[in-house]
C-alpha cells in the first residue's frame, strides 16, 4: 500500500501537468501582466478604449488606447517592444507575447491555425 501511495505522490510531483490552461494563463496575463492590465486601455477584447478627454492649448484632445485585436503577430510583437507615450514597458518574454496574441485572437479561426 505504501508503495502505491509513493508512486501516486511521485507521479503527481514529477508529471508535467499544469495548474491552469494556456488560455487561462493568457487571460490572466492580459488582465494583469505586470501590475496594470492591458484591458484598462485596450478593452476587454483588445477593441480599444477612450482613456481620457482633455483640453490642451484650447483644443479638445483624446487619449486613446488603440485597438490591438486586428493587427498581425509581427506588428503586435514589434509594438510591444517599443517605448510609447502612455504605454508601460512590460519586458515580456516571447512566450508571454505569443500567449497575449492568442488570447486576443482566441475566436479567430485563422490565428488558431497560425499559432
Amino acid at each position: 500500500m505504501k508503495y502505491i501511495l509513493f508512486l501516486i505522490l511521485a507521479n503527481s510531483l514529477f508529471c508535467e501537468s499544469t495548474f491552469i490552461t494556456p488560455m487561462e494563463y493568457a487571460s490572466s496575463l492580459y488582465k494583469n501582466p505586470r501590475g496594470i492590465g492591458c484591458q484598462k486601455c485596450h478593452g476587454e477584447n483588445g477593441e480599444g478604449l477612450l482613456i481620457a478627454k482633455y483640453i490642451h492649448k484650447g483644443k479638445e484632445k483624446e487619449f486613446i488606447g488603440p485597438q490591438i485585436n486586428n493587427i498581425s503577430f509581427e506588428k503586435f510583437a514589434n509594438e510591444l517592444s517599443k517605448r510609447k507615450r502612455g504605454m508601460p514597458r512590460y519586458f515580456l518574454t516571447d512566450s508571454e507575447v505569443q500567449a497575449l496574441y492568442r488570447y486576443l485572437h482566441r475566436n479567430d479561426k485563422k490565428s488558431e491555425k497560425k499559432n
